[in-house]
Order: structure tokens, then sequence, then C-alpha cells
């Protein structure tokens, strides 16, 4: 699947300070969810489904992902 993503509203987390490099990520058609580097926006970006996002997402906010 092809998502157009050159109208996307990209945005970064409000807990990433402005001057280091993270993602953005763009709300797109059909729910699908961008993800990029902000320090290559014209770069390659990712999409994903909203059930795929969902569970991501969910696993961060566990702690799945926290280094020991």
């Amino acid at each position: 699947m092809t998502v157009d993503l050159s109208g996307a509203t990209w945005f970064k987390s409000s807990r990433s300070p402005s001057q280091d490099t993270c993602v953005e990520v763009a709300h797109v058609s059909e729910g699908m969810v961008g993800v990029r580097d902000s320090t290559n926006p014209t770069g390659p970006a990712l999409v994903f489904a909203p059930t795929a996002w969902d569970a991501f997402t969910a696993a961060l906010q566990s702690g799945r992902f926290d280094l020991p």
C-alpha cells in the first residue's frame, strides 16, 4: 500500500528536546501513522496500521522497551 505523505503534518513528542535528534510522527489517511527521522525530513518514512501503532505505543507505556 502506498500512502501519500506530502500533506502530512509532522510533530515531535512534547517530551523531546527541540535541539536533539528524534522521530517525528504524522497521522495520515485511514488512521495510518507515519514515522520519520527528524534530521532527515525528506528521507524515507515508515507507515504503520492503526493496530500496529497502538500495540507499539502500549508496549512503550508499559515499559517493555526500558533498559535494565
